[in-house]
């Protein structure tokens, strides 16, 4: 009998009640008991939904991120909010977000805030996570409150409770030395809490654990290697069953480590390593489990539940209870229920599976297994003719977009001059002083510009009636950042409801959910557009906005597009064709509106590509084909343009150190990247690659509430200057600004143009 279970669950709620619960809770308008009945309320709830599986996972919610959760129930706080009292929530809010709610700050004497802890993305997902910190003299203890909290509430439920956490090798590996040191050196002061931590366990009469350990797909040197075996011999005196989960790739060389381990199970992700389940099956104890992840947990298209069981089924048959079968990976990455979707058109809606509907599709997967596929057949039938009709449709395939893609030479993504010869002619056209300032590209979504867009989509409020309340949010924005002095100006991006999202609704071969939201980091959720056919662009895009706002100023105003790798790596995209291919089709569609920008007198291009590095596989073996791909479509994007139009690009909470050379290939005018939160750190790249064009560090981080003072700034650009020359600096913020206030964004900003006037000055 194939025993079923799920890795973890989209915490944020089919509503998004977990988002709108932290929001009130941050802003004082709830109490933080308020805040802790809606994260029960959905805990409940969520277990109900996988209460057919035969185990439950528990522990895989957070109020923010599961990774700041085991810091926290490893006594791994940061120095700098050790000594504040009150709830521990509130203190994992300021290690979040660098203060929580008002009301709590004054209880814990933090009005002011501290430094949020570093961001970055989880593995090659859009998931972000607060970043472990270490130094040489970290120690660790046990605070298991959390989880055996959630454990009994489990059971209290009635389900078969699953503990889930991350091992300790990989959380070490995820988290960042402070000082240099080596964070291996701490692990023989870790692995007794982890053993604390399953006896824990262990004395509430838990039956198996999920150690989940993702840094085993990754490329591994010896000592991280010898660390996965010197940390599971050190667990294996345990009272509990250990299943080892990885995921988002391969193990490759890392399998037989992986099965040599002393461990009760293993999880493979069968997505991405389904040749390495045979060879596990092989290599495992005969006492050992071996999990497949048979779900995609990353992607919404319906599983080829009958291709699936011609595979799986003889491996069932080899393994019999031995098997379990899951989703690849947690099912945070995907939407809660695409029940809730009634608009979406019926026949996409019919080649898709959410959350809920992925349970489903395991629970017909065991069914088949145990009971033959007799009992299962009409699922069967109808999976299988919803397959066949995706893989016809002739919605999917545009023969003049493939003949388009297929025409595509190296010609068209090269610029006509070099950067040298184009900097001098933009510098003569622009006339910008040292040390420019602008943003990223997006201010504050007020309540006005939601209410305003609910209103249009709604039909309560025509079409004109949107375009002057748009057009009014726009002067509002060219008028404030006017009275700031910025020297390149932005329109504020009002019409947008999300960078990608505002795309795709405006490219063929896209579709798009009501509720199809996945969190992004903490309160912050995103809703990926559904890419599912031959991309083409029907119509300019953002042309009348931008040219609106420049009439409004003489300033340069830039014209703000999302890149076609961003477009990418942040949609649900099709699984029928290399995702390069999709990528070449995007960039196609993005350059007829470069272009088209040009031709109407838009100085300044910023075609922002957040999302470069987090598309690069998780081994470095594998990284030159993708970003050979990657860059090729940036500069097919950007590069048909005459010397006197600035091309920027921006990136966000990427670490790029390794690949400065692909982002300097992209040949962007001007980079502006994150820095604020890691203290001008990725510019550690610049010590041994001379970048040769301009660059705006990020002096101000967008993502906390806390306002960045003239001085810091200051500092941080100096910084920047002992690595960049000073005539190729430019001062912006890390990331765009929708998500802050005006009464935040205000203060911020006059004190980064006050600190450009510094720099200005001391240059003389």
């Amino acid at each position: 009998m194939a025993i079923t279970h799920n890795l973890g669950f989209p915490r944020i709620g089919a509503k998004r009640e977990l988002k709108f619960a932290l929001e009130r809770y941050w802003k004082d308008q709830s109490s933080r008991d308020e805040l802790k009945a809606v994260g029960a309320q959905l805990r409940e709830r969520h277990w109900q939904d996988q209460a057919r599986l035969d185990f439950v996972p528990v522990g895989d919610f957070a109020f923010y991120d599961q990774v700041l959760d085991m810091s926290f129930t490893l006594g791994n706080l940061p120095e700098r909010v050790r000594g504040f009292h009150g709830d521990a929530l509130d203190n994992a809010f300021r290690v979040a977000r660098g203060r929580s709610a008002q009301a709590a700050e004054e209880h814990g004497a933090c009005c002011s805030g501290v430094a949020a802890g570093e961001m970055t993305k989880w593995f090659d997902t859009n998931y972000h996570y607060i970043v472990p910190e270490f130094t040489a003299t970290t120690n660790f203890s046990l605070d298991a409150t959390r989880l055996v909290t959630q454990l009994a509430e489990a059971r209290a439920c009635g389900v078969n409770a699953k503990p889930v956490i991350i091992g300790p090798v990989t959380y070490l590996w995820l988290g960042k030395s402070k000082d240099d040191s080596d964070r291996l050196a701490l692990l023989p002061k870790l692995l007794p809490v982890y053993g604390a931590l399953l006896d824990a366990f262990a004395a509430q009469g838990v039956d198996w654990v999920q150690i989940d350990e993702p840094a085993l797909v990754t490329e591994l040197d010896a000592k991280w290697r010898d660390a996965f075996v010197t940390a599971y011999d050190s667990l294996s005196a345990r009272r509990v069953k250990l299943l080892l989960a990885t995921y988002f790739g391969q193990l490759q060389d890392n399998l037989e480590l992986a099965c040599a381990l002393p461990i009760d199970g293993l999880h493979i992700d069968a997505i991405n390593a389904r040749d390495e389940l045979v060879r596990a099956a092989a290599m495992l104890p005969d006492t050992a489990v071996l999990s497949a992840g048979v779900i995609n947990g990353r992607n919404i298209w319906k599983t080829d539940l009958n291709a699936t069981l011609e595979w799986l089924t003889p491996l069932a048959k080899t393994l019999g209870e031995r098997l379990w079968i899951a989703p690849s990976c947690s099912l945070l990455h995907v939407p809660v229920d695409l029940e809730s979707e009634q608009k979406l058109d019926a026949e996409i809606r019919a080649w898709l599976a959410f959350a809920l509907q992925k349970l489903d599709e395991l629970t017909v997967l065991a069914d088949a297994l145990n009971h033959g596929r007799d009992s299962v057949a009409s699922a069967l039938a109808s999976n299988a003719q919803a397959i066949e009709n995706r893989r016809t449709s002739p919605r999917v395939n545009n023969p003049a977009v493939k003949a388009a893609v297929a025409k595509i030479d190296a010609a068209l993504g090269q610029r006509l001059n070099p950067y040298i010869t184009r900097a001098s002619k933009q510098a003569a056209r622009l006339k910008l002083p040292a040390f420019p300032t602008t943003t990223i590209g997006s201010f504050p979504q007020t309540a006005e510009i939601r209410h305003a867009r609910s209103q249009f989509k709604a039909g309560a409020l025509d079409e004109a009636g949107y375009q002057i309340a748009m057009q009014a949010e726009i002067v509002r924005s060219v008028r404030e950042q006017e009275a700031l002095g910025l020297d390149v100006l932005v329109h504020g991006e009002a019409e947008r409801n999300d960078m990608v999202e505002y795309f795709g609704e405006q490219l063929e071969g896209y579709a798009f959910s009501q509720f199809g939201w996945v969190q992004s980091y903490g309160s912050r959720c995103v809703k990926p557009p559904i890419l599912f056919g031959d991309i083409s662009r029907p119509k300019a895009m953002t042309v009348e906005w931008i040219t609106y706002a420049q009439s409004l100023t003489d300033k340069p105003m830039k014209g703000m597009l999302t890149g076609p790798v961003t477009i990418l790596n942040w949609s649900f995209v099709r699984d029928d064709q290399p995702r390069s291919v999709s990528c070449r089709q995007l960039a196609l569609a993005i350059r007829e509106e470069v272009l088209d920008l040009e031709k109407a007198g838009v100085r300044v291009i910023q075609i922002d590509e957040a999302a470069l590095r987090e598309g690069l596989p998780l081994r470095r073996s594998q990284w030159h084909a993708y970003l050979q791909w990657a860059v090729e479509s940036f500069r097919l994007t950007a590069n048909g343009v005459q010397d006197e139009t600035q091309i920027h690009t921006h990136m966000c909470y990427s670490e790029f150190n390794d690949i400065i050379a692909s982002i300097a290939d992209m040949d962007a005018d001007v980079i502006t990247i994150e820095t604020s939160r890691s203290d001008m750190e990725l510019l550690d790249a610049f010590d041994n690659f001379k970048y040769p064009n301009e660059i705006g560090p990020g002096v101000y981080d967008i993502h906390s509430p806390n306002i960045p003072s003239q001085e810091h700034i200051v500092q941080l650009m100096r910084k920047a200057a002992e690595r960049i020359p000073r005539e190729r600096l430019w001062v912006n913020p890390d990331c765009g600004l929708k998500t802050r206030q005006w009464a935040e964004v205000v203060p911020a900003l006059t004190n980064m143009v006050a600190a450009a006037k510094t720099l200005r000055a001391q240059q003389h």
